[in-house]
């Protein structure tokens, strides 16, 4: 039986309809490889996130599980978003798109990371769990080399 939100559970399905717009998978970028945490540091993306796309998808990655959202310890009226354990499972999802994009686009980022691309193609599993670690100790993985 379906459930009222997902088409089937084809597993094709199930991943583009959590994640099927560049906006959402933007996001998880932004946190996973730049350290963003705040709604305020999202908006400054050189992809230009409009104000209501940002909410709405913020909102759709907590209603997915991938992000919880906290108050700052420092200023209650700001909040933070934070990865869970869900969202850090598509880590090795994230290395592989970072890949393709090196074979296929000649002027992507990836070519200027190649000690890193070498990891990730040698042994992904153990990169990403290492990924893993780095951002469950609250640090972003390669903000120096992803603008």
């Amino acid at each position: 039986m379906k459930d009222k939100k997902t088409r089937s559970h084809c597993p094709i399905n199930v991943f583009i309809e959590s994640f099927g717009d560049k906006w959402t998978l933007l996001i998880l970028r932004d946190m996973i490889f730049r350290g963003k945490k705040s709604y305020g540091e999202f908006l400054k993306s050189e992809e230009g996130f409009a104000t209501n796309i940002l909410s709405a998808r913020l909102e759709h990655l907590k209603s997915e599980g991938l992000l919880k959202k906290i108050e700052d310890p420092s200023d209650a009226r700001k909040s933070h978003f934070l990865l869970t354990e869900k969202a850090l499972d598509l880590i090795p999802i994230l290395f592989g798109m970072m890949v393709w994009s090196e074979k296929h686009d000649s002027k992507s980022l990836a070519h200027k990371i190649p000690r890193l691309m070498g990891f990730i193609k040698e042994d992904l599993q153990k990169i990403s769990e290492k990924s893993k670690q780095r951002l469950r100790n609250g640090q972003a993985l390669f903000p120096e080399y992803l603008g």
